[in-house]
Formats: structure tokens, C-alpha cells, sequence
């Protein structure tokens, strides 16, 4: 069994999103002891939309919190819209394959239920220095808010402390050498309620150049929006209030109801992500016995959908990895990222190439655009845009167990079996 080979090791998780728990539940899983440290005082609460496409969901599975996950899309309408308020069918995000809608909160909140009472988990706590030998780790923590600080050794550091990650700045150098801006902002936010003249559980869509709004709906709560730009000037997105700022841009044309309402919503929620769309390039993911996970490894963007399921597909991999190499964490961790790194190459590349379709760059990327969303909706071409979009390679990818597809890993009986 995974856990015979690996009693009384010792790991420190840096993050306690989705990648940061996963990572904490497999390790568990094999006999290792995690221990998670966050930044934040306590748990995050809330949090924007996500897509848990087939690859999450057999992670989830085998992690044990996929009965504690419900999908929360609706079988709404899908519209198309400009500001003055026509609307033509349009498109919705199950157009692009049969992902479970939810909130990130969702798995953060099963993923967080799921793990073991005696698992340590120290909140207020960043890693300020980190040195490693060949047989172990040795990792400074700092409170956030005391200013006490302990220097512990451990035999693996795991950094799921997403894009602009402490535990990669520590060990594989500065961020510049490896974020990837791709010069758009993306603003996400839940609404109060339906938007004027559309139902809750509809889909809508207001693409312009450099400028769009999505609304994802779902069947049991009030829809959220996400606000993307473009911009030449990263840096000074983060100069101006976010509110006033996402005005200018979406002006000076009158908003119309629709977009206005959205706009209005925004100086009120109680959560929002204001960020700007970046992708992480790195020649290795792991380093020693220190290794990224999730957007601090990889990053696909938000375009891509598949930010909670590659992060919980990479940290099941990682467990079965060290339980299938238990004389040598480096090991382990050179034929983890060997598996992995073909479908995170190729995921991120259709991040590249979905961002045009969330937020169409030029005016001929937005006519290419709504030449695209008609052919899926007419009646002769319709099966075949949906045949493309459902069963073409991007579409396999993230509904296929890219992280075993020789399902070495399926669940507890296998597992006895699979290590016997």
C-alpha cells in the first residue's frame, strides 16, 4: 500500500487553496505528515467561479471529496449582447465540454473537511528562508503577526502559494524570471441577482474590442461576472481604485443596462478579484527536495478552465509519484514532472489561444468572434461546431485523468492491489 513505505515523513505545504490541501490530502494519503502553512490569518472565504473539468474530477475523486462536490451549472440560455441591448443566441461555458460549475470556495470547503483532525495547520506563517542538503529541507517560518520566527527541517517543502509564489521566489529566483503577463486584466465578482431583463440561469456575453463581459450563471445562487481588458501598463492597473478604474475602461459609451448593472454591482461586492492575466513559465518545477504546484508552477490563466483541475491533478501525481519512489524524493519528483509537464504545455497554449475568444484583442478578432458564435448556432454547421468543441484535443485533454491514465491510482482497492 502507498502509505508502507513512507511513514514519518515530513512536509511542508505552503498555501491552503486548492493545490496547498490536495497536496496535503494525497501526501497523507501515502503515510507522509503535512504540515500547512498560510499567509492569511484564517481561512479565505468566498471566491470567484470555477470549472472542474474531468481531469479535476478524478483527482477529486481519488483525493476522496468528490461526493462533497456538486455541479452547479444551470441549462440556461446563452446570449450574445451589445450595450444597446439586442441579443442573438450565444454561447455558454458547457459549449467547450461538460464541466462541473461551481465556486472556488466549493472545493476549498470539501477539500478542507476532508482532512485528517491531527494534520497542523498554522495560519499568519510565511516561509522567510529556505536551505536544503541531500537529506532534507531546512525552512524558516515567520508570523505575520508576532514577528516570531522558527527554522524547522523537513523532507519535502511543496509551493501551492499560487502565481506570485513565496516558496518560488525563495528558491527559483525573482518573479520576473518567470511570470508571462499577457497584457489583460480580469476583474471577477459575484452579483447580487439576475441581470435586468435576463433570467438567473442564463449565460451572457458582451464581447468588444479589448473589452468584454461574461456572466456565468448558476442554478442555485446569483450569477458572478468576469471583466476582462486590455492593457499596455500592467503596473498601473494597480495604481487606481479598481472600481473607478474598470469604469474608465468599459467608457465613454453609454453603458446600457445590462453592462450597467453589472458595473453598479461592482461597487459593492463583498469579494473581488482584480488581477492581471499572467501565465508561469519555468524550465523545472522542482528543485532539490522544494517543488511548485498549481499556479505557482504552471499557471494555465483563467482562460483556460483548468486552474483547479491541474492543480488537484498535480498534487495527486505527486503523491503517487513519492509513493512509487520511496528511496528518493528527487526521483520521485523528476518522473512527477515528466508526466505532468506534456499536458501542462499544452493546456497553457490553449490559454493562449482562449483568450481571444474571452476578450477579443482587435476588431477583426472580434468579427472573427461573432462569425464563430453564428456557425455554432445554425442549424446545419451547429453538430459539427459542437463536435469540435466537445470532442477535439483541448476538450480531451481536460476531460480525460491526464494525471494516470494508466489508472495506477484509482481509488483505495486499487491501490492495495496497484502496490501490492
Amino acid at each position: 500500500m502507498d502509505a508502507m513505505n513512507n511513514g514519518g515523513r515530513r512536509a511542508l505545504v505552503v498555501g491552503l487553496g486548492i493545490s496547498g490541501i490536495a497536496t496535503a490530502l494525497r501526501l497523507r494519503q501515502i503515510g507522509w505528515t503535512p504540515v500547512i502553512i498560510e499567509r492569511a490569518a484564517g481561512r479565505r472565504s468566498g471566491g470567484y467561479f470555477i470549472a472542474l473539468f474531468g481531469a479535476g474530477r478524478a483527482a477529486a475523486q481519488r483525493l476522496g471529496i468528490l461526493d462533497k462536490l456538486t455541479d452547479r451549472g444551470p441549462d440556461g440560455a446563452g446570449y450574445d449582447i451589445d450595450r444597446a441591448g439586442r441579443r442573438r443566441p450565444g454561447m455558454t461555458f458547457k459549449d467547450f465540454g461538460q464541466p462541473w460549475m461551481m465556486m472556488r470556495g466549493d472545493v476549498e470547503e470539501a477539500g478542507f473537511a476532508a482532512l485528517p483532525s491531527d494534520v497542523e495547520i498554522r495560519y499568519a506563517t510565511v516561509p522567510t528562508r529556505i536551505e536544503q542538503d541531500a537529506d532534507g529541507v531546512n525552512v524558516t517560518l515567520a508570523g505575520t503577526a508576532g514577528g516570531t520566527s522558527v527554522t524547522e527541517r523537513f523532507d519535502l517543502v511543496v509551493g501551492a502559494d499560487g502565481l506570485r509564489s513565496t516558496v518560488r521566489q525563495l528558491v527559483f529566483g525573482p518573479h520576473e524570471n518567470h511570470l508571462r503577463r499577457m497584457n489583460y486584466m480580469a476583474v471577477a465578482y459575484q452579483l447580487p441577482g439576475a441581470l435586468p431583463g435576463y433570467d438567473q440561469s442564463d449565460s451572457v456575453i458582451l464581447a468588444e474590442a479589448g473589452r468584454s463581459m461574461w456572466i456565468f450563471p448558476f442554478k442555485d445562487r446569483p450569477p458572478t461576472v468576469l471583466l476582462s481588458y486590455r492593457t499596455d501598463d500592467v503596473d498601473a492597473e494597480f495604481t487606481r481604485p479598481k472600481a473607478e478604474r474598470v469604469r474608465e475602461v468599459f467608457g465613454p459609451e453609454p453603458t446600457g443596462p445590462v453592462l450597467g448593472a453589472a458595473l453598479d454591482a461592482l461597487e459593492s461586492a463583498e469579494h473581488v478579484l482584480f488581477d492581471s492575466v499572467e501565465q508561469v513559465h519555468m524550465d523545472s518545477w522542482h528543485r532539490g527536495r522544494v517543488v511548485l504546484v498549481g499556479d505557482a508552477a504552471w499557471c494555465v490563466t483563467l482562460y483556460a478552465g483548468m486552474g483547479a483541475s491541474t492543480g488537484m491533478a498535480g498534487a495527486d501525481l505527486l503523491g503517487t509519484m513519492l509513493a512509487r519512489h520511496p528511496g528518493s524524493v528527487t526521483e520521485a519528483l523528476t518522473q512527477w514532472e515528466q508526466r505532468l509537464r506534456p499536458s501542462i504545455s499544452y493546456l497553457q497554449s490553449n490559454g493562449m489561444q482562449m483568450r481571444s475568444l474571452f476578450v477579443p484583442a482587435t476588431r477583426l478578432q472580434l468579427a472573427w468572434r461573432r462569425m464563430m458564435v453564428r456557425v455554432s448556432k445554425m442549424p446545419v454547421t451547429s453538430p459539427l461546431f459542437f463536435r469540435w468543441r466537445t470532442k477535439g484535443k483541448a476538450a480531451r485533454m481536460k476531460d480525460i485523468d491526464f494525471a494516470h491514465p494508466d489508472l495506477a491510482h484509482p481509488g483505495p482497492a486499487e491501490r492495495v492491489r496497484a502496490h501490492a
